[in-house]
């Protein structure tokens, strides 16, 4: 038997260290990976009209889903998984590979940037706020909040309108975190805050399901150093994925200019000026690249 030295020993233990960290790595499926295996893990944070699951047909649907769907066909893989998470978990979700691609028209920023890779955007949409019926505080921006401290407004977690109102100056103990948008009609209704601040196709859609909540009307879009508020969506991936990415692009980028394209999206309450306007920013521009 060989005699082991201590420089042998502590080789081995550096070589058995750094094969236990590759172990624990999550590694995300490569496209090559997905198509051969005909099944690909989609997530959605079952938000109308982004990506959610009907409650009737059990169907999941949205901008986002209908989009993928098609691109999924078009890489030849047949079947979706589809995971249901909550917002703040899409992102952790992906980097523990617990699915291989997010259809939830997530905001490209560049802090998200930093931690996941995006496609092209699919979507464009502004803000909006869910108030009380009536709205006795008389709200229609996000910039009332820091203007006046009295005023509560909640936010969902992991939503970008936390960076919103932190740019505006709007003090921590105004900000009602709230875990989905599930929660936000009985937090405004109850006056747990006056307002909910969300994308405005988020704040339609659930003023629709309560008489006790209604949308601010003449709601203008926040203004942050000189710069419209506005979010583009996009198709989300690990970091290192990027075979997965560019091929959902390459098929974005063709099926964006059909009619069927913006069939889906209009179908979903998305207006012709969001259409328009989301050919306006690329991936690189909104990363800050």
């Amino acid at each position: 038997m060989r005699k082991t030295t201590s420089k042998t020993l502590k080789a081995a233990l550096l070589a058995g260290a750094a094969a236990l960290g590759l172990a624990g790595a999550a590694q995300a499926a490569s496209l090559a990976e997905i198509q051969e295996s005909g099944t690909i893990r989609i997530a959605v944070a079952n938000e109308i009209p982004y990506g959610y699951v009907d409650p009737v047909s059990g169907e999941t649907m949205g901008a986002g889903p209908d989009v993928a769907k098609h691109i999924v066909e078009q890489l030849g893989i047949e079947n979706i998984e589809w995971v249901t998470t909550e917002f703040s978990s899409l992102i952790p979700g992906l980097q523990a590979d617990r699915f291989d691609m997010v259809a939830a028209e997530m905001a490209i920023i560049p802090t998200r940037c930093a931690t996941v890779i995006y496609s092209e955007p699919n979507t464009s949409y502004g803000e909006g706020l869910l108030v009380p019926a009536g709205n006795p505080e008389g709200l229609n921006s996000y910039e009332q909040f820091a203007e006046n401290p009295d005023l509560t407004v909640a936010i969902m977690a992991g939503a970008n309108q936390l960076d919103m109102f932190q740019a505006l100056g709007v003090a921590e103990n105004q900000l009602v975190t709230i875990s989905s948008n599930a929660d936000a009609i009985s937090t405004v209704s109850t006056g747990r805050a006056d307002a909910y601040a969300a994308t405005g196709l988020t704040a339609s859609e659930l003023a629709g399901q309560s008489d006790a909540v209604e949308v601010a009307e003449g709601f203008t879009d926040p203004v942050i150093d000189g710069e419209e508020q506005r979010s583009w969506g996009g198709f989300v991936f690990a970091q290192g994925n990027e075979e997965l990415r560019d091929a959902v692009n390459e098929v974005l980028a063709e099926y964006k200019q059909t009619p069927e394209w913006e069939e889906v999206v209009t179908g979903y309450g998305f207006t012709d000026a969001d259409v328009s306007r989301s050919f306006d920013m690329t991936t690189a521009d909104l990363c800050g690249e």
